[in-house]
């Protein structure tokens, strides 16, 4: 999963912060509950922390859909406009050689 480092970092410093843990310590594969062990109240302290770094709200109904720490870090990208796309790949296109009859 691409995700805008900046965006990662700030996710991350905030729950290092709230968890008292180190920031680095944190992936995007942890689960807000089970393996950082959250209970309702702490993850709501922590969105409203995440409102007040990126300047959004969060409404109450896409609370569901933020299990770990991937999903906080994804559903910010979007909100801000910046949700990480594939990169283009380039085709390189040869010129075909024609072997024609030389006219004398």
């Amino acid at each position: 999963m691409a995700t805008d480092p900046t965006i990662s970092l700030k996710i991350r410093s905030a729950l290092g912060e709230y968890l008292k843990r180190d920031p680095a310590a944190i992936r995007v594969t942890h689960h807000l509950r089970e393996d950082l062990g959250l209970d309702s109240m702490a993850v709501i302290e922590l969105l409203y922390r995440i409102e007040e770094a990126f300047d959004l709200q969060i409404p109450d109904q896409d609370l569901v859909g933020l299990t770990t720490v991937g999903h906080v870090i994804t559903y910010v990208e979007k909100r801000l406009g910046k949700a990480a796309t594939p990169a283009k790949t380039k085709k390189t296109i040869k010129p075909t050689k024609t072997k024609g009859k030389k006219k004398s």
